[in-house]
């Protein structure tokens, strides 16, 4: 056991403990967490700062708005109904269009006003919060998946998780939904996990239920080498990210809508590690590049990019064009205290 711990902090991979006691307690203010946690706040606090995120439709917080949610949702076909403080992709519920009798859920089921307002329910007693507190449920715009992921993501919204690490960008998977997920692009309930070279937007090796892969099991087609698009766009949001939310250690999840482009879908100050396995990279050789540069909060997100780019292109090996690492323009940090 001990030689497995030496060969895999040899290849740079971070474990839970070195996540939490190095990088997470360090860096993350608890001060800052509820604007990540709670998902409606979150949401907020990125609007405030310019950063594009899906509609809220509309927010429940007691018991006696359940008992009247037809009311609420007299005027949408399509929604999500989540926690506001939700974790691991529980508790939501994917409308897809309206019957007479119901409303189609993403899996095709019809669920009554009953199903939805018992769901609600259960929300708002803190079924899926984190820790079982209670909760608020949130109304959210429907995503339209960007067409060009049809290839790789037949059913289901896929989403981009980018690590940003006091500010720069520096690890990326993308999570493909699949039918074994039931739709989620939820690694623990089935989904593809895929690494991103930050580079170039382009997808890696990919991973299913711990097993490489390199295609979609629901339609054999390719996932290796696939670019993303906006891939610039996408990477700038996330280290904007930063600017709305100082956490040093942070995930970003990005979606790309087929009607207003890229959009955060939500933020965490606790990330998963297995966007490693994804990348077939350890993080924390490359968390340890970014330790070695001068102050890099104070460089705007556009320059942090180009760090992230650079570091990428070289193998994230130290290259020669990183040593000049003084801002071009401060970053503005009004209005990121809570």
């Amino acid at each position: 056991m001990i030689g497995l711990y030496r060969r895999l902090r040899a290849a740079g991979v971070l474990g839970l403990n070195d996540r939490n006691a190095n990088f997470i307690m360090r860096h993350n203010p608890r001060r800052l967490y509820p604007l990540v946690d709670n998902k409606i706040q979150c949401k907020r606090r990125l609007q405030q700062h310019g950063i594009a995120v899906p509609e809220l439709l509309g927010e429940i917080s007691s018991q006696y708005e359940a008992g009247h949610l037809e009311r609420r949702l007299a005027e949408f076909d399509q929604f999500v109904i989540k926690p506001a403080c939700g974790s691991g992709g529980d508790g939501i519920v994917v409308i897809m269009a309206r019957q007479r009798n119901g409303w189609v859920s993403g899996s095709g089921r019809i669920l009554s006003l009953t199903d939805l307002q018992y769901h609600v329910a259960g929300i708002l007693a803190g079924m899926y919060s984190l820790g079982g507190q209670r909760d608020s449920a949130m109304l959210e715009a429907l995503i339209h998946p960007d067409p060009v992921l049809k290839s790789v993501a037949p059913e289901g919204v896929p989403d981009i998780r980018i690590i940003v690490y006091r500010g720069i960008p520096v690890m990326a998977m993308m999570r493909l939904p699949t039918r074994r997920s039931g739709g989620k692009a939820n690694l623990h309930q089935g989904a593809i996990g895929t690494g991103v070279d930050l580079a170039t937007g382009t997808t890696l090796k990919a991973v299913m239920n711990s097993s490489v892969v390199d295609q979609h099991p629901d339609t054999s087609a390719s996932i290796e080498a696939f670019q993303l698009p906006d891939w610039q766009e996408l990477m700038l949001m996330a280290a904007r990210c930063y600017n709305a939310v100082p956490l040093g250690y942070l995930g970003v999840d990005l979606v790309l809508d087929r009607d207003h482009g890229p959009l955060v879908l939500e933020m965490n100050a606790r990330p998963g590690l297995a966007i490693q396995i994804a990348n077939g990279s350890g993080l924390r050789s490359r968390l340890s590049l970014i330790d070695r540069l001068p102050d890099p909060e104070t460089l705007n997100p556009e320059r942090r990019v180009e760090l992230a780019i650079q570091y990428a292109r070289a193998g994230w090996q130290e290259p020669k064009q990183a040593q000049d690492t003084r801002p071009r323009a401060a970053a503005s940090t009004s209005g990121c205290s809570s």
